[in-house]
């Protein structure tokens, strides 16, 4: 059996003298979720996602679903495209799909989906826009409160190609949603298996600036994938406020079993980091049913109450 490799450790400030204090020297940590013991590899990551979203449902019983580059990585592959595996879940209480991609291909692939699913679509219809554009300049056409109601639980996947996502959009859509409501939940893909390369081989510095979102970006050409991504998981918790943020590995087959992203799920619901440890546990198993799933779910909400 293939060892797994152990957890990332937290940066090391006093070796990197930072021009910001590291974050994780002032974070405490959170609670703990079950150990998993089997990997979710790259083929299954959209699964992760659909699966996490047909649990959340059972308990909002309602939801608004944003991906900001949700085109198909691999269009031979439909069981790899999370937008498609998310509109075609059941039951269908997600009711309103916001899908971006700034490629013209893509977006007509998103076109065509939502083609397809509303021939399918019985009395229960879905509110599905798709936007060709980026995701980073259009997110604002859709951060109003009657698209996004302030009581509806919302959820965006940024599965970006490394660098796509600037910071900024990050912070608009965490401070959207104003309290006693959750944020929106994000599930931030880092592609940590080609990260170093990638940093190392960016030529214009604005990429770097706006994808990281501080002045101290030069650091990333220093640090390794691991401190990136603790620092990451750290300022999502001190400078967007989200109540609990988990890194959940996602692994490559054909890289001998590495770490190839990290799936970094944000979220302010109680429930929500047990719901995703569940999802990884099972994402690639049948579907429990819904009868089932609602008795365990009400089970283990009064326990926790108790």
């Amino acid at each position: 059996m293939r060892r797994r490799r152990p957890p990332p450790q937290a940066p090391n400030s006093a070796k990197q003298a930072p021009l910001f204090t590291n974050l994780l020297d002032i974070v405490p940590p959170e609670a703990r979720v079950r150990r998993i013991d089997n990997p979710i590899w790259t083929e299954n990551k959209a699964q992760l996602i659909a699966r996490y979203l047909y649990y959340f449902v059972l308990i909002t019983k309602h939801g608004t679903y944003i991906d900001g580059f949700a085109g198909p990585q691999e269009p031979e592959k439909p069981q790899m495209w999370a937008a498609k595996l998310v509109l075609e879940s059941e039951p269908k209480w997600l009711r309103h799909f916001y899908l971006f991609d700034s490629d013209r291909h893509q977006a007509r692939r998103l076109r065509d989906l939502k083609k397809a699913m509303e021939k399918g679509a019985g009395k229960e219809k879905r509110d599905v826009r798709i936007y060709e554009g980026d995701f980073n300049n259009r997110v604002r056409e859709i951060l109003r409160p009657d698209l996004i109601r302030p009581n509806e639980a919302a959820f965006c996947l940024l599965d970006q190609r490394t660098f796509e996502c600037k910071w900024r959009t990050v912070k608009l859509l965490a401070e959207f949603k104003k309290k006693p409501q959750n944020k929106i939940e994000v599930f931030y893909f880092l592609g940590i298996g080609w990260l170093k390369r990638a940093i190392s081989g960016v030529r214009r510095e604005s990429l770097l600036r706006d994808w990281w979102g501080r002045d101290d970006w030069p650091l990333l050409r220093k640090w390794s994938e691991e401190q990136v991504l603790n620092e990451l998981v750290a300022r999502f918790r001190t400078e967007l406020g989200y109540a609990s943020v988990k890194p959940w590995p996602i692994y490559d087959r054909r890289q001998g079993g590495g770490v190839m992203y990290y799936m970094i799920h944000t979220t302010d619901h109680p429930e929500a980091p047990a719901l995703m440890s569940r999802a990884y546990a099972r994402a690639v198993r049948p579907k429990e049913s819904m009868e089932q799933l609602q008795l365990e779910l009400s089970a283990n909400q009064s326990a926790r109450k108790s």
